[in-house]
């Protein structure tokens, strides 16, 4: 029988907050984050679990409502987590790694805190962003704590040097982008974006500049001064390599290939018959654009990627001009890029043979499902933070007024089918912690714009940039 629909938000709410109350996972008395799923029926697999990415709405949430010592703990313990020595293993996590996952195990009555790199993941990926959105995390409790004291410990100095460290390391790879594999972030099943994926890179830059803040007096200098070069070059580098609207996609058209030396205009030796012009050019409207998903040797994907573009907005990693040319982008294209339920992961979805290839022909991942084109109320929180940015909070509304319709009436699933996300999702799981918290954040986002602060950066200045030490 469905559930008579609530209209009133402050009795949504109020259930909602109730859900997350039964999320929140404990160690030892303790509250140290939120598993998968509010409905502990639903506890097989990895549903019992706390995911860093997962948690990061449900953290930024209880920052803005004061609730911090589940923040505190939580950075404590999978701090702790971190490994502090490279054992030179393949099988094993490397030096600085911030694990995807953990769980709460009791045996006989003894608790301890496992956790997954990795390594009990299907197909065995290991998470990028996990490392990138701690960091996040991390600034986003100093700012709300006024606690930079708690920053400034030496456990968590460390923490940070070594996640950089990781990062900035010495590598074959030439590029201010950070190359990673495919299923490395939220898309976390092969779906074509192994090389450079504008996820990880807008992550990137989030954490660079979060750290950068956070290596404070007592930091590394050595890492700093590698974080103040690499800032401007991989800013530079994604507002012009990435960027696509019809002055760019002009350019790209007449790309000539088999380019060589520093005067190349075609960098990446693009090949014309690669990219979907007719397509693009139909679609893209006259004051709209956006980043694209990868870019890498004869490689140019021009899918719609959101959490990437939304982050970029977020972070000033795009520029003022850009950033509105994402927001008229999507609402241009509201149908295409929200629909019935906010938002598509990606558009548009592999078809046919690309489907089939770059997925493996992943059963999960068919055509406007799942990662592959389907659409994730989680990322209402990162349309209204980039609509926040922007001025554009008439469109976080809509999307919010489509969201609170049906949201509840769906029992709050993890993600919607269909080209227009019409249809819940075929193996969706119900009453997803981050789905009720990324609704509540991006409501309590809309109506108090400071709380943007906690995530949100303005253009880069490094000269006069403070650190949390100077404020």
């Amino acid at each position: 029988m469905q559930k008579q629909k609530i209209s009133n938000f402050d009795q949504l709410e109020t259930e909602a907050w109730e859900l997350i109350e039964k999320s929140i996972t404990y160690y030892k008395g303790n509250p140290i984050g939120t598993i998968v799923v509010c409905d502990q029926t639903q506890a097989v697999l990895n549903f019992g679990h706390c995911f860093i990415r997962d948690f990061v709405p449900s953290a930024l949430l209880f920052l803005i409502k004061g609730k911090y010592d589940i923040v505190r703990n939580f950075l404590e313990k999978t701090l702790k987590l971190q490994p502090k020595k490279n054992l030179f293993s393949a099988y094993q996590p490397s030096r600085g790694l911030i694990p995807a996952s953990f769980k709460v195990e009791s045996i006989n009555g003894e608790e301890s805190v496992e956790p997954d790199f990795g390594e009990q993941a299907i197909a065995r990926v290991t998470s990028v962003d996990s490392c990138l959105w701690w960091i996040i995390i991390l600034q986003a409790y100093v700012k709300a704590t006024k606690d930079i004291n708690f920053a400034m410990q030496p456990k968590f100095q460390e923490g940070i040097a070594l996640i950089m460290e990781l990062c900035l390391a010495t590598r074959f790879d030439m590029n201010p982008t950070l190359l990673v594999p495919d299923g490395a972030c939220m898309i976390y099943r092969r779906l074509g974006i192994y090389g450079y994926p504008l996820e990880i890179q807008s992550l990137f830059y989030g954490a660079l500049r979060a750290a950068r803040k956070l290596l404070i007096c007592a930091g590394d200098e050595e890492i700093v001064q590698a974080i103040d070069k690499r800032l401007p070059l991989l800013r530079d580098h994604i507002r012009h390599h990435y960027w696509i609207d019809m002055k760019r996609l002009n350019v790209i058209y007449r790309f000539k290939s088999e380019e060589y030396g520093h005067t190349a205009e075609n960098q990446f030796n693009i090949y014309a018959d690669s990219i979907p012009y007719a397509d693009l050019s139909v679609w893209l409207p006259k004051h709209g654009g956006y980043l694209a998903g990868n870019i890498g040797p004869s490689q140019l994907d021009t899918r719609f990627f959101s959490l990437g573009n939304l982050m970029a907005v977020v972070y000033s990693l795009t520029n003022e001009k850009q950033s509105q040319a994402i927001m008229n982008l999507i609402e241009e294209q509201w149908d295409d890029l929200v629909g019935k339920m906010p938002m598509k992961i990606c558009f548009p979805a592999l078809e046919k043979d690309e489907y089939k290839i770059f997925t493996g022909c992943d059963p999960k991942n068919l055509p406007w499902s799942y990662h592959n084109g389907g659409s994730w109320p989680v990322l209402l929180w990162s349309l209204a933070a980039a609509a926040q940015k922007t001025g554009r909070n008439d469109l976080s509304q809509r999307a919010l007024e489509l969201a609170q319709a049906r949201l509840h009436q769906d029992e709050w699933p993890e993600y919607y089918d269909g080209s227009s996300g019409s249809l819940i999702g075929k193996e969706s799981r119900r009453y997803t912690t981050w789905t009720i918290t990324g609704f509540l954040l991006a409501k309590e986002l809309m109506q108090n714009p400071e709380h943007l602060e906690l995530i949100s950066f303005e253009e880069l200045d490094i000269e006069n940039d403070p650190k949390f030490c100077d404020l």
